[in-house]
């Protein structure tokens, strides 16, 4: 049921979790059990990407009934796309890239976004239009905590959530860096535990990622 607009997301995206887990869902069933288990290890922010028929379904299942998740959706790469998972209840977008017109509509959607940035020109692009707030991906094969370090002194107002080839070791690294406020990944997620609806597992990975916070 779509009474009304899902809530608006009042704090950043980057700030309220240090991990974002990003979440392939084939079966739409497995969307609010393992929703549960991720709000249960200490990670609300979630990604339900756009890469299987399931994730609008998904997506809808999370915001209707798991009012501890603050579900979003990622791999958004049109108009149409967010304009979909909008109305299926996403409460932030993310992209892997943009363009004009992908960015005019996810600031048109009322809810927050992070597009998806890899160089130095795509960041002062979007910071000339008022964006501050971006994804770096892929994050390790675009020159990883080397690169975003690189970045912080000329463009000190960017801040990241870098996602792409990060795990439990590597994401301190990135955590520790003064222009990311969080970061992406999918290790808490793991094919197996989903494939075999193992959710304490799933929990006990969250849990983990969630400590990386409280250093």
């Amino acid at each position: 049921m779509t009474s009304s607009a899902p809530a608006v997301v009042s704090t950043s995206v980057l700030d309220l979790a240090p991990v974002v887990p990003v979440v392939v869902l084939e079966d739409a069933a497995d969307a609010v059990p393992l929703a549960r288990a991720l709000v249960a290890g200490g990670l609300p922010a979630i990604e339900v990407t756009l890469r299987t028929p399931a994730a609008l379904d998904a997506i809808r299942a999370i915001a209707s009934e798991v009012p501890g998740a603050v579900v979003g959706a990622g791999t958004v790469i049109s108009p149409a796309h967010v304009t979909a998972t909008v109305a299926a209840g996403a409460r932030f977008l993310v992209s892997p890239g943009w363009t004009g017109g992908l960015l005019e509509a996810m600031k048109a959607s009322g809810v927050p976004f992070l597009p998806g940035v890899s160089t130095t020109s795509e960041v002062v692009s979007l910071l000339e239009r008022g964006v501050t707030e971006m994804k770096f991906f892929p994050a390790e094969a675009a020159g990883g905590t080397a690169y975003l370090k690189a970045l912080s002194a000329p463009l000190p107002h960017a801040r990241f959530c870098p996602t792409g080839g990060i795990s439990l070791a590597s994401a301190p690294s990135y955590l520790a860096l003064a222009n990311v406020g969080c970061v992406g990944g999918s290790w808490m997620v793991p094919g197996a535990a989903v494939a075999a609806k193992d959710w304490a597992r799933v929990e006990r990975l969250a849990a983990e990622a969630s400590a990386l916070g409280c250093g």
